[in-house]
């Protein structure tokens, strides 16, 4: 099982010049990325990660430090992840181009450490610098770097390198302390994207080459003993990602079997195609189904076999093509698509780290096979420099449809067949800009692509365009319309509750309080301490007059998302402003409703309304008054006259020394 020892480059360039080389591809990054910074957030997956996240974007505290680890909102644990995305709000806010910097700036912090620790473990720099080059500015590299939402890629890819890097350190001088630094720098890893749980494997790959320590089949026992931690960390992470992905209400249905395999199978293949032409990228392939042609699957298999073969059987001579190939292969695992928790036939942001496996193997190859060719040097400095031009203009341009969620879902229409996830999010964007028309449109071409293919795998396919369908028939004032296609997406997925929510919106719309207080508690049955839920179902046991049982629910709100401003300030209103005397709490209301305007920074009347009404129920009048004539003033300047009026008449109660009753605030009971 010995390998050739790794050879030394005869004339290792000078630090001047490696320094040189870096900060070429470095720059190649920037032109390439940078022009993210002026790009907007998309609406697929950046606002369950960030901007719709309540726990992200109200940024860094101790409770949501401590919420980060235990958070499942994204169906995925990987809290430095989120505390990344919650770090950038803090600094941010929600400005789109301070998220996409970050992006950009751990791509390059990444790129560096992969090519620090190539040329360390390898001895060779400028085939390490050409690896890192194809890494840093491959085209299929935009995704990963030009989503907001991947952030767990890049993040994950940092912990990576830095991993291999204090394992190549402990190789050379083995010691407890180094073991365990580069154990604590796997798990941040793992607590960024649970798809490196792959990394013990490539570690034994790379004891056999380029670190040499397998040396018989005893030394290969010792060291895979010496990785079960690593590999226990890998069993508990990939038990944790599979319950949170596979047990949540928004997961799909597993395809069957069979059709996994396959498209896992051509898969493989595409992925590689796709680094030497990386053409039509999209964010979302459909995934085949059962339309793949058995010879396409065939070869698929034949290829994968004759590769694995042929890689194993020159190992000896070339180590790094086996080293490569199972690192591009073993690390697609995770992902590929056997166990499957979306629909997607294939992912570009899969490779981001895969693809440095055959990248590696290629390289190694081109110059060993060149050996004996004249001018070598410049036939592969300009070659490779052609190559690099080429791929960043290819990203360059990639990028491009990234800037928004109309560039990116009209792109990805015009490069995929039958996308109804790209019409989906084409409509939802529409639907946000109030063209309602052309976002039905684009709902029911979504839906006459889904209903191509009547299986139960695409449940929740239909439930989600059902859903949206009625709420644009909502937004459009067709409420009967819009219940109708709620109450069908429910019988698609009876355990979907963003359709029992909505149509307890639409009920509520309709006065129909029973009904839509029987749809929010079914919500809580699938959420039981969603905040978003439990404050909707207090606002309609408020119209019922249930005034307890909503004040219940308000604080259950709040235990879950205690910076959340609207169950602050409508509890603070029961309890300033209520009929009930035994719910009456002014000193609370008064806590209540200061966080809930220092939340939304005194820019909402309504909130500073309730402030004043707790304020006169404590008999702090005078300073009632002054908040009151603060929140009308602040009504009139936005342009809501009602309310500034409304505001007024409050203010003479106050001059008069008593308190506000607000009249429907009548208790059933």
């Amino acid at each position: 099982m010995k390998v050739r020892a790794r050879t030394i480059e005869t004339s290792s360039p000078s630090r001047a010049t490696q320094v040189g080389a870096c900060a070429v591809v470095v720059v190649l990054v920037w032109i390439v990325f940078g022009q993210t910074l002026a790009h907007d957030f998309v609406n697929y997956d950046d606002k369950t990660y960030v901007y719709g996240n309540s726990l992200v974007s109200a940024g860094l505290s101790w409770h949501g430090l401590a919420r980060a680890f235990v958070d499942t909102q994204t169906n995925n644990w990987h809290p430095l992840t989120i505390i990344s995305h919650m770090l950038d709000c803090q600094i941010f806010d929600l400005k789109p181009g301070g998220h996409h910097f970050i992006n950009v700036l751990l791509h390059t912090i990444a790129v560096v450490l992969l090519l620090i620790v190539l040329r360390d473990i390898t001895g060779h720099f400028w085939r390490s610098a050409f690896v890192t080059a194809l890494f840093a500015i491959h085209p299929l590299r935009v995704e990963s770097v030009a989503w907001i939402a991947e952030r767990k890629d890049i993040l994950s890819a940092v912990f990576f390198f830095l991993t291999l890097g204090a394992y190549a350190r402990y190789a050379r001088a083995q010691s407890l302390g180094r073991y365990l630094t580069m154990s604590i720098l796997f798990v941040c890893g793992l607590m960024s994207k649970p798809m490196l749980v792959t990394t013990p494997v490539i570690l034994l790959l790379l004891d056999y080459w380029p670190l040499g320590r397998v040396r018989d089949l005893k030394s290969c026992w010792r060291l895979v003993f010496e990785k079960l931690p690593l590999f226990a960390l890998s069993l508990g992470s990939s038990i944790v990602t599979f319950a949170l992905q596979v047990r949540s209400p928004e997961s799909v249905g597993q395809l069957p079997f069979l059709w996994r395999l396959q498209n896992a199978l051509v898969t493989y293949l595409i992925y590689i195609r796709q680094i030497f032409w990386p053409m039509d990228l999209a964010v979302f392939y459909p995934h085949p189904d059962d339309r793949l042609a058995l010879w396409q699957v065939a070869f698929a298999a034949a290829f994968l076999i004759a590769i694995t073969w042929l890689v194993f059987a020159l190992r000896r001579n070339r180590p790094y093509l086996l080293v490569g190939w199972l690192w591009y292969f073993i690390m697609l695992v995770p992902v590929i698509g056997v166990v499957e928790v979306g629909l997607k036939g294939h992912a570009d942001r899969y490779t981001y780290l895969p693809h440095i496996g055959l990248f590696i193997a290629l390289t190694w190859l081109a110059v060993d096979l060149s050996s004996s060719l004249p001018y070598r040097k410049q036939i592969f400095a300009a070659l490779g420099g052609a190559i690099i031009i080429i791929l960043s203009a290819g990203s360059w341009k990639q990028t491009t449809y990234w800037r928004n969620s109309e560039t990116l879902w009209t792109h990805t229409l015009a490069v995929t067949k039958g996308n109804d996830v790209a019409h989906t999010n084409l409509g939802l964007m529409l639907m946000d800009r109030a063209q309602l028309d052309d976002a039905l449109s684009h709902f029911r071409t979504a839906l006459d692509i889904r209903s191509s293919t009547l299986l139960p795998h695409y449940d929740l396919n239909f439930t989600l365009i059902l859903t949206d369908i009625g709420n644009v028939l909502a937004r459009k004032g067709r409420l009967e319309e819009a219940i109708a296609a709620f109450r069908l997406a429910i019988e698609f997925n009876p355990g979907y509750p963003d359709a029992h929510y909505d149509l307890g919106v639409a009920l509520f719309q309709r006065r129909d309080l029973d009904g839509a207080i029987a749809e929010l508690q079914t919500v809580l049955s699938l959420h039981p301490n969603d905040p978003g839920t439990n404050t909707s179902l207090a606002n309609v046991l408020v119209q019922k007059g249930l005034l307890r049982e909503a004040a219940n629910h308000y604080e259950t709100a709040l235990q879950s998302e205690p910076d959340s401003p609207l169950p602050l300030n409508n509890l603070a209103w029961l309890m300033s402003a209520g009929l009930d005397d035994s719910l009456r709490n002014g000193a609370r209301a008064v806590e209540l409703a200061r966080k809930a305007n220092r939340i939304s920074k005194q820019n909402n009347p309504f909130y500073v309304r309730t402030l004043a009404a707790a304020y006169a129920e404590t008999g702090q009048f005078d300073v009632a008054i002054e908040t009151a004539q603060n929140a009308s003033e602040l009504a009139n300047a936005q342009g809501q006259h009602g309310l500034a009026l409304q505001i007024q008449k409050d203010t003479d109660l106050y001059h008069r020394h008593l308190p506000l009753r607000d009249k429907s605030l009548s208790d059933a009971h």
